[in-house]
């Protein structure tokens, strides 16, 4: 069972990462954890320090001794949860099960937080033992966190495993089930904490771009690398797929050299020819149709961030591309409401609206279209853009900008969505246009971390049909 933050939760992260940034530190640590359990009003966790003799404000104090000034020379960029702090959001969830709840509440971080605590935060006089001992000893039911639903039975499934996709293409979020979805992300969590194991040992990987990418190279070949392989990099005039070699003669020769075949390419029809004919699996690293590998990086990042992702409300403020495809075919699979924000005329193909829309409907979630992205954004827990001019759309750049003026994330889709909502931006951005600047680099965004999870993502994905 996925467990919950609370909204209360969430909140003590956002401003964790608020203290580190106005001190100028580049990771959240333990003591900004703690800062940010501090703010807001009869939260579980003031509520438990209250009643143990512990004012906030001389909490503050104490744990602000610890850390440098602020000093006006804040971030500009969002502070990142460090590796330590990190693994206290993994134990807070841990310590939902000794107390018997569903959901990671501020008082199961606190707990998270003093649970090991070193010297420095036992310098200010909190213990894990008397707050666990305050929680259970019947304190707890007076407590009044945003929501305390009944227990439900903890169900765990089976450690994840490498090659549990052995063989597979993905080609479309479509080639996945939710079960699967549910176990490549379990994998990719085991592989972000260092426990991949060298799967790819004498494995190769051929790398097949017609488009120029940063993130999809680097994370797909350090993926290689990590898992004990290596990959070789094919450029648009080395391959010529179609052109100076045939779709068809290309997939056999290099299915008989090595063990998977990436591919970033224009026309959807390419990667499915090329998987018709390969014996071994093919990746779509991109197409002009789909991009599966960053919607299972974006959804990985709002499980990190949310815990879950049923029940949340993502909207897509853009056009109809390949991302916010596979993001609304994916969204439903994993019980998330999608709204797509978008200019009239630039809504996704009609045949994949209706798929989408019945997704939506055999799950239970919500879909919709409209043309009015402030509307769009109301009540938003996840706001997400991209470019609004694509590799290969350069000639229409001048008339989409008219087109898609005040489709941004800014500070009016901002002001409708939810206080705390993740903004996310799959990059390169361009400032000023879908996305301001002040928003890519607020404590709201996770777009780093979406970033770097397509390395962890795609090496689970690797590891699975490997």
């Amino acid at each position: 069972m996925a467990i919950q933050f609370t909204r209360n939760g969430r909140k003590a992260m956002l401003w964790a990462q608020v203290e580190a940034m106005r001190r100028g530190d580049d990771y959240v640590e333990r003591e900004h954890l703690l800062l940010g359990l501090l703010h807001g009003e009869e939260t579980s966790a003031l509520q438990l320090l209250a009643r143990i003799g512990y004012a906030p404000e001389e909490l503050r104090l104490r744990i602000s001794g610890l850390l440098k000034p602020e000093n006006g020379a804040a971030r500009t960029e969002s502070a990142t949860l460090s590796p330590s702090a990190k693994q206290i959001v993994e134990q807070a969830r841990r310590e939902t099960e000794s107390t018997g709840h569903d959901y990671v509440g501020t008082e199961h971080l606190l707990l998270a937080l003093l649970h090991e605590a070193p010297a420095s935060v036992e310098s200010v006089g909190l213990s894990y033992e008397g707050v666990a001992q305050a929680l259970s000893s019947g304190m707890a039911g007076a407590l009044s966190e945003e929501f305390n639903p009944a227990p439900e039975p903890l169900v765990s499934r089976p450690m994840p495993r490498a090659g549990f996709l052995k063989g597979r293409h993905l080609l479309s979020v479509n080639d996945l089930t939710t079960d699967e979805i549910e176990q490549l992300f379990d994998l990719t969590r085991e592989i972000k904490l260092g426990k991949a194991q060298k799967v790819a040992a004498g494995k190769c990987a051929a790398l097949l771009f017609e488009k120029p990418s940063l993130r999809t190279k680097l994370s797909f070949t350090v993926g290689m690398q990590r898992l004990g392989g290596h990959a070789i990099y094919f450029s648009k005039e080395e391959v010529g797929l179609g052109q100076r070699e045939s779709v068809k003669d290309a997939a056999r020769v290099l299915s008989r050299m090595v063990d998977a075949i990436i591919i970033r390419t224009f026309e959807h029809r390419n990667i499915a020819e090329l998987a018709h004919y390969s014996r071994v699996p093919v990746i779509n690293a991109l197409t002009d149709l789909e991009h599966p590998c960053q919607a299972l990086a974006d959804f990985y990042t709002i499980l990190e961030y949310r815990s879950e992702t049923r029940g949340q409300k993502l909207v897509y403020i853009g056009d109809g591309c390949n991302t916010a495809i596979s993001l609304m075919l994916l969204a439903p699979r994993l019980g998330t409401h999608f709204t797509l924000a978008c200019p009239p005329g630039y809504e996704p193909p009609a045949p994949l609206i209706q798929q989408a829309q019945e997704l939506a409907a055999w799950h239970n979630t919500e879909f919709e279209i409209v043309h009015d992205p402030v509307r769009a954004a109301d009540d938003a827990d996840v706001l997400y853009t991209d470019v609004w001019t694509s590799m290969g759309q350069e000639a229409e750049k001048a008339k989409r900008l008219a087109d898609f003026a005040g489709f941004q994330i800014g500070p009016q889709t901002l002001r409708e969505a939810k206080e705390d909502a993740l903004i996310l931006h799959c990059l390169p951005a361009h400032y000023g246009e879908e996305i301001t600047e002040d928003a890519v680099d607020s404590p709201q965004s996770g777009i780093f971390d979406q970033a770097e999870n397509r390395l962890h993502v795609q090496q689970a994905l690797l590891a699975a049909v490997l």
